[in-house]
Parts: structure tokens; sequence; C-alpha cells
């Protein structure tokens, strides 16, 4: 790591003298101090039984001249709970670095890339430190623009490992795409092709035979070294309307299903259309998947080795209840589709409602939810908000769980008082009342803000008679207060969270149960 940091520092140091360039970055740290109640966390969790205390930091920089762009982030982990459920992740060493040229037309990179092709069906690697996920490329990207309407990009490398410092998936991902940006009179289209291999290393290899090897003799089959795929994708747009569809096809490999290894190709389609004008919105969405899993290797399983984003169609909701039960892409079988509509008559009120149905490409219901919610502004001083949700929710597909589904309801308020420019309070009520998984609930949050700098919050989910006899404490309160002072953010928050999970940007992943005082510092330059 020594090494990277003292070439990054002489890069910098000589183009400063050479020409004046800019350096740029930020910084991130979380701690975390852990409070052992067994309550709410379970038995033999280190974390909470040992080591009591731990955290996680980034350091970013990037440096610009000349052409040039420099990129360098640090990573750090000591008894960080992220990775792990029960045990302590420690680590430290550069987490990613590039350097980048822009050559008349053509753009060079070398190093961590973070790209994607399309929508990101084909191939997305990206970082959400909130769900921790760091799948860079580690290898060569190149893009090259041969008109003002058309571009060609490839790329060559290997995945990082996630959040593993230095460490990187062994098989090969190549790829290459054209892409057009066109106007016919007030038609407007960007178009794109792309492919995609992967070649997998030998260790890999013998895993996916052995587990083969493992299978009853009529279901065993000879694997292959190199995967295929390939996507189409357009966006369109003509006047209020627009139009984006995709589709994507991967040739057959070993992907799991069920539990057990089988030759498959995968397939999958979606699109989304949209129209709106002054006062009214609508848009509808679908997806079709089948065995459509792309990972660095067949034995991948969660978020380890991922190389895609399956767009997820249902709407990720904000509030603290109905998040927990945020669906997950379904990579082997699934068929979605929503509706929403969006009515806002005048500045003083808004109406939303959304329609979303899931179903297994053989017809087992996975999700449905109805919502409806409004926000009324008319008032000098007051922004009244609520809505309903109704829900059906399968358990065994998206938790693993015995129970086959739940159905809730929950409805919801939220309602804000500005007392004057700077300060304003914030009321957030919600009740889902349920019989299945942990019972009905209730959170309550109130929040007071004085911009720019202070906010302070109180919050509380409380369950109501819990289905589960191992939750005794039917209360998970939080206390969280923020300062922010020009580019520095600091908060500091007593925490006690139960199992679930939590969703960003179409990614959802599952978080442990937590009890005790996180803090956060965040700072740019």
């Amino acid at each position: 790591m020594r090494k990277y940091l003292l070439s990054f520092a002489a890069l910098a140091a000589f183009s400063s003298a050479w020409s004046q360039g800019q350096l740029t970055g930020d910084i991130m740290t979380n701690i975390n101090f852990y409070e052992n109640d067994k309550k709410i966390i379970e038995p033999n969790n280190s974390l909470y039984e040992n080591y009591k205390n731990g955290g996680e930091g980034w350091l970013s920089l990037r440096y610009n001249n000349n052409g040039f762009t420099g990129f360098l982030r640090v990573d750090a982990f000591q008894n960080s709970n992220l990775k792990y459920l029960t045990r302590p992740m420690t680590t430290f060493g550069v987490g990613a670095f590039s350097l980048s040229k822009d050559i008349d037309d053509l753009s060079v990179t070398v190093g961590y890339i973070y790209d994607q092709v399309g929508s990101g069906i084909l191939f997305r690697s990206y970082e959400d430190r909130g769900l921790l996920i760091d799948n860079a490329l580690v290898g060569l990207s190149l893009k090259y623009k041969i008109n003002d309407q058309l571009f060609v990009k490839g790329f060559a490398g290997q995945q990082k490992n996630n959040n593993l410092v230095n460490t990187f998936y062994a098989p090969i991902f190549k790829s290459a795409t054209v892409e057009g940006d066109y106007s016919i009179g007030k038609v407007h289209i960007n178009p794109g092709v792309a492919a995609l291999n992967r070649t997998l290393d030998q260790n890999s290899m013998d895993a996916v035979v052995a587990s083969i090897n493992a299978q009853p003799i009529s279901e065993r089959f000879i694997p292959k070294f190199n995967m295929y795929a390939f996507t189409g994708y357009n966006n369109l747009t003509y006047e209020n309307i627009s139009w984006y569809v995709e589709g994507a096809y991967k040739t057959s490999e070993a992907i799991s299903v069920n539990g057990k290894l089988m030759n498959e190709a995968g397939s999958t389609l979606y699109s989304t259309l949209g129209w709106a004008k002054k006062g009214i919105a609508l848009n509808v969405s679908a997806k079709r998947t089948e065995n459509f899993v792309m990972r660095t290797s067949p034995s991948q399983i969660l978020l380890d080795g991922m190389v895609n984003w399956q767009p997820v169609v249902a709407i990720i909701r904000p509030h603290r209840l109905l998040a927990r039960y945020s669906p997950a892409s379904q990579d082997n079988s699934e068929m979605a589709y929503k509706a929403d509509v969006f009515i806002a008559p005048n500045d003083d009120y808004n109406i939303n409602l959304n329609y979303t149905h899931m179903n297994s490409l053989s017809g087992n219901k996975l999700y449905e939810e109805i919502f409806a919610d409004a926000e009324y502004r008319g008032f000098k001083k007051w922004i009244l908000g609520g809505g309903i949700q109704y829900l059906e929710y399968n358990l065994q597909v998206y938790r693993n769980e015995p129970l086959p589904f739940m159905f809730s309801v929950t409805p919801f308020v939220d309602v804000t008082y500005r007392i004057n420019d700077k300060k304003a309070i914030r009321v957030e009520l919600e009740y889902q009342d349920k019989k299945q998984d942990m019972g009905s609930m209730f959170f309550g949050l109130a929040e007071f803000t004085v911009a720019p700098k202070w906010s302070f919050a109180l919050s509380n989910m409380y369950v109501f008679k819990p289905n589960y006899a191992k939750f005794e404490n039917f209360n998970y309160p939080t206390i969280f207060t923020a300062y922010t002072k020009g580019p520095h953010r600091f908060s500091l928050a007593y925490v006690k969270q139960i199992a679930g999970i939590n969703c960003t940007g179409g990614v959802c992943r599952y978080e442990p149960a937590f009890s005790g005082v996180r803090a956060m510092i965040t700072s740019s330059f």
C-alpha cells in the first residue's frame, strides 16, 4: 500500500511543479460501539461479546492536470460488522486507484474502473458503502468518439472481490459496446449494442466440476470455460413521451437453481414507458427474467461476485416499515410489471397511485403492492402528507423463511411544521397491520432541524405481540443528532435495530440486528 501512496504523492508533486493542477478528495468514517443487548443480539456474536467497538474509513483523492486524472482510495476496516453478521472484518490498504488520460477523441483508463453497459443488465461495476458493494473492474478501459453521434468503448479485466483490499476474482471479463445519439425531427434516440465474454480460471472450473459430479448422473453435464452475453437497448424521447427498452441474452453455462447446478441459457427483457404533461404523469414498466445469472463464477452467491444489476420494477419506499419488505430482483425466474399515476393539478397538492405485481415464470406469486399517497402544501406553515399500502410478500422466496406469504396493510402520515425559514419540525407515523413475520408494528419519528447546521431526531419501532418468542424487547428506539458546517458533517446516534432488508439504488441487502452507538464523519475538500 505504501508504494501506491508514494507513487501518487510523487505524481501529484511532479505535476504541481510542472503545471498547476487540481487536487480534490473526500473522507468518510464510521465508528460503532456494540452494546450486547441479549434481547436483540443473537448469542455467540463475537462483535458484541468480545470486541465491543469497530468501524470503517475511506479516503479518496482525485488529481486533474493537463488531461490526466488520477484517483486513489484507501480503505480501512477495523472490527467492522459490514461484511459478516457475527464476526469482525479487519483489513487496510488501497481500495481503488486509476489513471485516466484523454487523447483527442480517445479516453484511456487503467486501474479500478466503475462503469456499466446499458441499464446495467449486462454489466455494472459500482460502489455502495452502505450495502458493502464494491465490485470494480480491475483492468483497462478504452472509449473512442467516432463522431458527434457515435462512440465505442471496451474493457477487459477482473472483478474486485467485494470490499477485500487488493484481492480479485480470477475469471477474466471482456466487453465491447457501440452507442449512438441521433435526432430525427422531434424524435431523439440513444441506441446501443454490446457483447460480453467471461472466461473461467482452472480453479473455478474445478469447483464447478466437483459440484456437478456430486449430483445424480442424470443431472450431470459438461461445463464450459466461456460464457457470452449480448444486449441491445434504446432510449427514445418524443415531446412528452419517453421509452426505454432493453433485451439481453447469455449463452448456456452452469448456474445454481434450487441448490444444484444446471446448464441453462438466460434472457432478460426490460422496458419502461412514460408520458407527462402539466399536472399529470403516467409510467408503466415491465421485466421478464429467466436464468439470467451474471457472476464471476457459479460458486458465488448473494452479493459476492456480482457482475450486473437487474433493475427492480417495484418502487423502493423510504418509509421505515415499508422498506423492510422491499423485493430483490430474482435472476432465475421473474415476471414483473407496475403502473404509476402522478397527479398535481396545482402547487398545493399532489396524488401518487401505484400498482406492482411480480410472479415467477411458473405463475407462483412473489409480490403485489397497491399504494397511494398524497401531499398538501396549501397552508402557510404546514405540509401534510399521508398514504396507505396493501402488500403481499413471499417470505419463502425473499427471506428463505417457512411461512409462505405475508399480508400487510400500512397506513402512514407525514406532517411538517415550518417554524420559520430555518427551523422546522417533522413527524412521521406508520402502523403496519400483519399477522405473519414478527407481527404488527408501529413506527414514530419526530425530527427537529435548524438549517443549515443542526438536525435532531427521536424515533421508535414498537412490535405488538411478536410471533417469535426470542423477541422479548418490543421497543427499538433511535436517538440521532447531526451537525453540518461547510463540507463537514458529524452525526451521532444511539440505535436499537432489528434485522431486516435495507435497499439503496435498487439493490437490497440483509442487515443484521444492531444495538449500540453509531458515529459518522464525512468531509470533502
